[in-house]
């Protein structure tokens, strides 16, 4: 007669937390712009004589599509969760006691992108391309000045605890950073954040920056602003430009 013998297996205790980044470091945005997308969808297609006559670059247009926007909610700028995640397993790897693996199986960011609050700016910076030459260009993209985000995180207990997921994203703020020109990137220090819990009372910044929500967002990217002095004056050489070509 066969001995049958039962195994009981218990279901994974998962927990969730909400906390609050405030940004140490000014935020650029790296949105893929529309048209990429569709080069990428359909491959890009040889311009026209009249498209060659046009001048290489719309700021305010490349400006708008680099921002990260959503249809409803507290705020119209968000930040893609995953890129998060990733940020925290990045951390991963300089943190004793963690590895990476663990964060990308045992934690969760159950919404897909995360509210942003802070008044974008214009900004352009002079890059390099990708390709082998290394061709100087422009690129223009939303900048956050000051900035703060709410993330809600879910995580298997007791594995991972509510110290440990914070402790992780504080070290994700401090060593990795989000968006373009970042910590982990080693050129720029961009993209830094410190971390609270939601419930925390004294944190004047946020109390700050939450002012700048949907309406002033809204304002701030219909009629850009330039981040610095050295985009006033792209901007100048610009509107001049245009000026002549209509001419």
């Amino acid at each position: 007669m066969a001995i049958t013998t039962n195994v009981e297996i218990k279901r994974l205790d998962q927990k969730e937390i909400v906390l609050r980044m405030v940004g140490k470091t000014p935020l650029y945005f790296n949105s893929m712009s529309a048209k990429t997308k569709r080069d990428l969808l359909i491959g890009g297609g040889k311009k026209t004589a009249a498209e060659k006559k046009d001048i290489k670059h719309n700021p305010e247009k490349e400006f708008k599509d680099s921002l990260y926007k959503k249809d409803y909610g507290e705020t119209l700028l968000c930040f893609p969760a995953p890129g998060i995640k990733q940020a925290m397993a990045t951390a991963a790897l300089e943190t004793e006691g963690i590895k990476k693996t663990t964060v990308n199986r045992l934690l969760f960011l159950p919404e897909q992108y995360v509210n942003v609050w802070g008044t974008p700016y214009l900004k352009m910076d002079i890059v390099r391309s990708a390709d082998i030459n290394k061709t100087p260009d422009v690129r223009t993209r939303g900048y956050l000045p000051r900035w703060c985000a709410e993330v809600k995180l879910r995580f298997i207990a007791p594995a991972l605890s509510t110290y440990s997921v914070m402790s992780l994203l504080s070290n994700a703020g401090d060593i990795v950073g989000i968006g373009d020109f970042r910590q982990e990137k080693g050129r720029g220090s961009y993209g830094c954040f410190d971390v609270f819990p939601n419930d925390h009372k004294n944190i004047p910044e946020w109390d700050s920056i939450v002012k700048e929500s949907r309406d002033a967002q809204k304002y701030a990217m219909d009629n850009p602003m330039c981040a610095d002095s050295e985009t006033e004056e792209l901007m100048e050489m610009m509107g001049i430009e245009r000026q002549k070509r209509a001419a």
